[in-house]
């Protein structure tokens, strides 16, 4: 297996220094669109029914009492089949108390079933809010369909909207695991990344 070139600690600390010029750009660049993000519309939402493991829930009930609501759209793949790369990112969400006390609610939403939903919740071992879907036009009317997603939704009174969306690598960004390779001189090792010659690597999802 190939590994970076050996160099002196002086000749790494130019790179290094190049590098991290190229990375505060990018970090201005994504507080500009933060910002910008933060001007964004909001939309209104219509109403819609959920099946939780305490009962059938309103889309405005899921803010649990609070103004904002994140919401990640697990996808379906039918019985006994679960999407890897949402479980992925499920495994990777953390600290909702966090969240919550910044007056963000968090829950995940599939179309499966809810008793696949609660087997499943329960083979890996998952604790978060995570309620079903299944037999309402929640997922096609936020764009998601059969893939995954993730919505950002506000709520004034019981009326509420949706301001923000993101899918593929809007959503690929937030995971944690993926942030630390990125970091490190391997990266992620799949086949898509633009890595040196020897580089180990493998399909995404192999």
């Amino acid at each position: 297996m190939a590994n970076p070139n050996i160099v002196s600690a002086e000749e790494w600390q130019q790179p290094r220094d190049d590098l991290l010029k190229a990375e505060k750009e990018v970090t201005r660049a994504l507080d500009e669109l933060a910002a910008r993000r933060r001007r964004l519309p909001m939309v209104k939402f219509g109403t819609y029914q959920f099946d939780t493991p305490t009962g059938p829930k309103t889309l405005d009930e899921l803010f649990d009492h609070r103004d904002q609501l994140a919401v990640y759209q697990f996808m379906d793949l039918g019985p006994d089949e679960y999407c890897p790369g949402c479980t992925k990112f499920t495994q990777n969400v953390t600290d909702l108390q966090g969240l919550a006390a910044a007056g963000v609610t968090w829950v995940t939403v599939s179309d499966m079933p809810l008793a696949q939903i609660e087997a499943y919740k329960a083979r890996m071992g998952w604790t978060l809010p995570f309620v079903s879907s299944h037999g309402s036009s929640f997922s096609s009317d936020c764009g998601a369909g059969d893939g995954f997603m993730l919505s950002i939704f506000c709520r004034d009174g019981t009326d509420v909207y949706r301001t923000y969306s993101t899918t593929s690598r809007g959503v690929d960004r937030l995971v944690f695991r993926h942030n630390i390779l990125d970091l490190c001189p391997y990266g992620r090792q799949e086949d898509w990344e633009d890595s040196p010659p020897g580089w180990p690597q493998h399909p995404t999802y192999g």
